[in-house]
């Protein structure tokens, strides 16, 4: 079905661009999220990733040795979830658990070998991704975005 909305020809769910719900910030990030999350999947299936393994894979290559417990906090994801995706990566090879340096009680997530060559490949692929998801956006208005987003959610950009 097209709708005209001033002059424009409209179809389908365009139509509601100018509905009020689109200045809530919660939903244009649930929204953007959804549109990238699509297009994330979609260029991490070829590593046998989807976005919460990647980013779990991610944390563990960045050196920072997080615990499964700060992983579910950073990730806003339940204790078991992380387990679960640990568990995955683990299994093929691409991260390793350990006993952590100050609490043994907690283990870290550390990426092995295969894992660092793994993630590089698919961050590759997640860079396009996000790309195809802003293509919209000039250079400087991602990187203000980011900044913005950062900002919101830790205080700092």
């Amino acid at each position: 079905m097209t709708v005209e909305i001033r002059g424009e020809k409209l179809s389908g769910a365009q139509k509601l661009v100018d509905a009020p719900i689109t200045d809530a910030v919660g939903f244009l990030l649930a929204k953007l999220h959804a549109a990238g999350s699509v297009l994330n999947n979609q260029a991490l299936a070829d590593f046998g990733l989807k976005e919460r393994s990647y980013s779990v894979l991610v944390l563990a290559n960045s050196g920072l040795e997080p615990t499964q417990r700060e992983l579910a906090d950073f990730l806003s994801l339940d204790p078991s979830q992380i387990v679960a995706l640990v568990d995955g990566l683990e299994k093929r090879g691409l991260v390793t658990r350990a006993a952590g340096k100050s609490d043994r009680r907690a283990k870290t997530v550390t990426v092995t070998a295969a894992g660092a060559k793994l993630h590089a490949r698919a961050s590759e692929a997640a860079a396009r991704a996000e790309t195809e998801t802003l293509q919209v956006l000039e250079a400087a208005e991602v990187a203000t975005l980011k900044a913005l987003l950062r900002k919101a959610l830790w205080g700092r950009a």
